[in-house]
């Protein structure tokens, strides 16, 4: 039996659909990522797990029971469910050791033990008022965590983060799953938050899941553009422009582009400079590599190099290993 199981669930809002008939599984300790650009319908099918919207249609089982939704309850939510919103509210003004014990429901070295992961200890005195946006939302988290809950549901939980708060944050949802046995869903549109962490991923579209897999299959076999687009860097190659990659095409590939990461394009000077049209017509620094603009016939796809020997206006050979590449 599934411990999370979400069986043909849907939203209705004024007339627009906003979930369309979603179902899945969720294995206990499994790590999920719902991604999808704004209004793909995430907030709203975590908020229905969570047990704090009514679904349309559909059900949601946890743990063997149905989930109540927000219409069948006089308090809304699921007591093992914690909801960690993207637009959270701390009380103003509140001193943080107080605002905590308002929640808590566990014992208190389980308490000190979920500060201690929240990287919190040292804010216990402070007031609401006095803290970074960072410290807020670990508080928030740290809120949700002491009502012992089972299930963490986290909507977009690095979109308002610089990148030293955001990287106390990663570190801090890791630990919450490790050390306190706490499965995750999350919802999120960043892949560099999402292909490192996730077990499986589900694309939202529209509503809809077009496209569910591991972290590689989505990032190597996206099911279209869109898909591509969500989980990192990508070229999309007019099928006529294949021959510079030396690939051999055949009648399932008619009617169809060339799809490859940047990455995965092998790059070299150009040997006879008289017979290559590709010319590079950009180079941007990294730090950890280059990223090269390359014109080829009618256009313009980008190059991921480590090497730094290439100029602007240089003819270069392009190639890619069949393996490496994708048609959709």
């Amino acid at each position: 039996m599934s411990w999370l199981k979400v069986e043909s669930l849907s939203k209705n809002i004024h007339q627009s659909i906003i979930v369309n008939n979603i179902s899945f599984t969720q294995s206990k300790g499994e790590k999920i990522v719902f991604a999808g650009t704004t209004g793909s319908g995430k907030t709203t099918l975590l908020k229905m797990i969570a047990g704090l919207i009514q679904p349309t249609k559909g059900f949601i089982f946890f743990d063997g029971k149905r989930v109540k939704g927000a219409d069948e309850q006089l308090l809304p939510g699921h007591k093992q469910i914690a909801y960690l919103s993207q637009h959270f509210e701390l009380r103003n003004n509140y001193i943080v050791q107080d605002l905590l014990d308002v929640y808590n429901k566990v014992l208190q070295d389980e308490a000190d033990n979920i500060y201690n992961i929240c990287k919190i200890n040292h804010l216990l005195k402070r007031k609401t008022n006095e803290l970074s946006g960072g410290e807020k939302q670990r508080i928030a988290l740290a809120c949700q965590l002491v009502t012992n809950p089972t299930l963490l549901l986290l909507d977009e939980p690095f979109s308002n983060l610089d990148m030293f708060h955001k990287k106390i944050m990663k570190q801090v949802i890791n630990d919450v799953s490790t050390q306190l046995n706490i499965s995750c869903i999350k919802a999120s549109h960043d892949w560099e938050d999402i292909l490192p962490w996730a077990d499986t991923i589900y694309i939202l579209q529209e509503g809809k899941i077009i496209q569910q897999g591991s972290a590689k299959e989505i990032y190597y076999c996206p099911i279209n553009e869109y898909a591509a687009a969500l989980s990192g860097d990508y070229n999309l190659i007019n099928i006529d422009n294949a021959k510079n990659f030396n690939l051999l095409l055949n009648d399932k590939t008619r009617g169809k582009k060339l799809f490859i990461r940047p990455e995965e394009i092998i790059i070299e000077p150009a040997v006879n400079i008289f017979q290559q049209e590709n010319i590079v017509t950009n180079i941007s620094f990294y730090g950890s590599y280059y990223l090269l603009d390359v014109q080829m016939s009618h256009q313009t796809i980008q190059v991921k190099t480590l090497q730094n020997n290439f100029t602007v206006g240089q003819r270069v050979l392009l190639s890619a290993k069949t393996k490496d590449v994708w048609f959709i």
